[in-house]
């Protein structure tokens, strides 16, 4: 079998060629610190770090999600704060109202504060986030759900939830609509408050009157209570749904270090074992380069 010059000039130079591709391609990983940087240098890797990089998008989206119901669900906490400290005190208001000594003159000044607490009351269910929203107005934001009249305030919103998916297959309400809120279970607090100021502003002069007053009061206490129950439900509610979030989060971050590392172990470079290859590649290529250099000096007439 006969091989041609031109077959041995080639063949040593694709084999120095290919040794140079493989130098340089080791130079690269080690400049970036990735072994797979394009899907031909790993198809097999290539294809799952894709599907990790996907799982870890779609996770980021959650917890991006879950930062917004947080804000959200805090703001509702923060607001039925204030709303069950104004209850609370206006509960320990009528607890005076009801001493016996107290004149026309002196229940009417008790009425007058408890319509301040009444139209406090009404601005805290109009309350706004940041961005300006009504929060206890169901999808109706734009637009304050509660409207003050002669019996206390009129709804204006909806009840509908505003549902925010957390987890792949979990959606947390992260509003309360107000009629939920402040006038749920047959309670309504402002109905109760008006006509709380309306039983103090009038007159007791007989038994009659005084009897209609102390019965008036105690009705009134027990509704106060049912709606200051109300908003403590509801605020546990959100208290619970706080409590998920946190738990999804801590769930979320587990799974996003495990997607990190097992995308580092399929894409990062073992720099040890690439020094090894980069430092052996060097000697082979060496070799080859000074073989194909005695072999290029071969000639017949050196036999001659």
């Amino acid at each position: 079998m006969r091989i041609s010059t031109n077959t041995i000039y080639q063949s040593g130079i694709n084999k120095i060629g290919s040794l140079q591709n493989d130098q340089a391609k080791l130079q690269q990983q080690i400049s970036t610190g990735k072994r797979v940087s394009l899907p031909s240098d790993d198809p097999i890797a290539s294809t799952q770090i894709l599907k990790i990089s996907h799982a870890q998008e779609v996770s980021a989206s959650f917890t991006a999600t879950r930062q917004t119901a947080q804000l959200k669900l805090n703001t509702l906490e923060s607001s039925l704060t204030s709303v069950t400290n104004l209850l609370v005190s206006t509960q320990s208001t009528l607890i005076g109202a009801g001493n016996g000594s107290l004149s026309n003159q002196e229940r009417v000044n008790i009425g007058t504060e408890l319509n301040n607490s009444l139209q406090a009351l009404i601005g805290l269910a109009n309350t706004q986030d940041e961005s300006g929203n009504f929060i206890y107005a169901g999808f109706n934001t734009s637009s304050a759900p509660f409207v003050a009249n002669a019996s206390g305030a009129t709804y204006t919103g909806d009840s509908s939830q505003q549902l925010l998916q957390v987890d792949v297959q979990r959606q947390i309400a992260v509003n309360a609509s107000g009629d939920s809120v402040f006038q749920a279970s047959g309670y309504d607090v402002f109905t109760t408050l008006s006509s709380l100021v309306t039983l103090l502003n009038t007159p007791i002069t007989n038994a009659a009157t005084q009897t209609a007053f102390n019965t008036g009061l105690t009705s009134a206490i027990g509704n106060l209570q049912g709606s200051v129950d109300n908003v403590i439900n509801v605020r546990a509610a959100i208290g619970s749904k706080l409590n998920e979030i946190d738990s999804l989060n801590t769930a979320g971050s587990d799974r996003d270090l495990q997607y990190s590392k097992s995308r580092s172990n399929l894409e990062d470079l073992d720099y040890a074992s690439a020094l090894s290859d980069l430092s052996k590649n060097q000697t082979i290529m060496e070799a080859a380069q000074k073989s194909f250099v005695e072999t290029t000096k071969l000639s017949l007439f050196q036999y001659i």
